[in-house]
């Protein structure tokens, strides 16, 4: 079963549950999808769908740290209910340990030796990481390992 068919039932299954929250959510991440769809003129296909998430995630994240900033944490507490929903469409993401081994094999097969060589490092191991990791986690990680 594609993601786009999971969310679908799940989306069916919150309309009848009355799970507003994730009714919401499901329905923000349908139309999203349904509007890149529509962009690219033909279906999409699940690295497409992933790629979405990952963004979505990425603006959840964003408003969270906005939100409180700002002190406004019931807004935090929503945006943070939503990124667990998304997330729990995107595969298993990658632990600290898990990461640390990628990038420590990027950097041994590209000869990295100094920040200088982010970029050769980050072009090996973006595609290994799609989807499984935060790419700004992963390129500050990857600036510290370096340095």
């Amino acid at each position: 079963m594609s993601i786009l068919d999971t969310i679908t039932v799940e989306l069916k299954e919150a309309l009848k549950a009355r799970e507003e929250l994730k009714l919401s959510t499901l329905r923000m991440i349908k139309a999203s999808l349904k509007n890149r769809e529509i962009e690219k003129m033909a279906a999409l296909t699940d690295d497409e769908i992933v790629a979405a998430l990952s963004t979505m995630a990425k603006q959840r994240r964003e408003s969270v740290e906005q939100y409180a900033a700002a002190g406004r944490a019931d807004l935090a507490s929503r945006e943070e209910q939503e990124l667990s929903i998304i997330l729990s469409y995107l595969p298993k993401q990658l632990s600290k340990e898990e990461l640390d081994g990628l990038i420590r094999a990027a950097i041994q097969e590209t000869g990295a030796v100094s920040a200088n060589d982010l970029g050769k490092v980050m072009k090996v191991l973006a595609p290994k990481v799609k989807g499984a990791a935060d790419g700004k986690a992963v390129n500050q990680r990857v600036r510290e390992l370096l340095s």
